[in-house]
């Protein structure tokens, strides 16, 4: 069975330099990768190199909620592919953003490609990546320190 890629687009009103920065930042990725509004975000590493690897760990309400991924091509600031897992063992999805330059901002387009037999989860991954966006979207309003 093929797998099943969902695809997620958003405009940014920030350079494509610090969208792409902001995947690779550890001081400030756990404020909106994988973070829920009711949740405590516990651990937070980032190893931001082509085989390097990261580990996020958020306590929520039903228990904590960890990913896990590798990153596995990293070019500045136009793209980066990772992988995403929920356990540490694991390949995992594999994840592909793409960004390109629009005006004074940008478009970032993520593509997440998962195993055939998670297809019926196919619009909860869309929604949650669109959710995810939103936040960085949030985070990137926030001045940068000069």
């Amino acid at each position: 069975m093929n797998p099943v890629t969902v695809r997620v687009s958003r405009r940014f009103d920030a350079s494509c330099e610090r969208v792409f920065d902001a995947w690779l930042d550890p001081a400030t990725l756990g404020r909106w990768l994988y973070a829920t509004a009711d949740g405590q975000m516990m651990r937070v590493e980032v190893d931001p190199r082509v085989g390097g690897g990261y580990t996020i760990v958020e306590r929520r309400p039903g228990g904590e909620a960890a990913h896990y991924g590798r990153y596995l091509e990293i070019d500045r600031p136009r793209r980066l592919v990772l992988t995403l897992s929920l356990s540490p063992d694991g390949d995992g999805d594999r994840i592909t953003v793409d960004i390109a330059p629009d005006g004074d901002g940008c478009v970032l387009t993520l593509a997440h490609e998962m195993a055939a037999e998670y297809a019926p989860y196919a619009d909860r991954t869309e929604h949650g990546w669109t959710t995810i966006l939103a936040s960085l979207a949030r985070h990137l309003d926030i001045p940068s320190p000069t």
